[in-house]
């Protein structure tokens, strides 16, 4: 297995590949099975993890809320990343 994704209505739970498999597409289709039948799709990530973050905004997540993580199992600075086809996504 190279890589997984989590997914139920418009949140995306996980979205993961294996360190050796980043870089070689994996990550970019999981993530076009989740865009094939939504409107819309959405997800948080850590605010440090910048490769995460870049990923994202290069398929056309923009950020929309920043937490101090207050509210996160890991209280970890977070941000809601938003993707909606009507904005021109895939």
């Amino acid at each position: 297995m190279s890589g997984v994704i989590a997914f139920q209505d418009d949140w995306i739970e996980q979205l993961y590949a294996q360190p050796a498999a980043q870089g070689r597409g994996i990550g970019g289709a999981l993530l076009a099975i989740a865009q094939q039948g939504a409107d819309q799709l959405q997800l948080w990530t850590f605010q440090r993890n910048a490769r995460a973050r870049r990923f994202y905004e290069a398929r056309g997540f923009v950020p929309v809320e920043e937490t101090d993580g207050s509210r996160n199992e890991e209280k970890e600075p977070d941000v809601r990343y938003l993707w909606t086809r009507a904005a021109g996504g895939h």
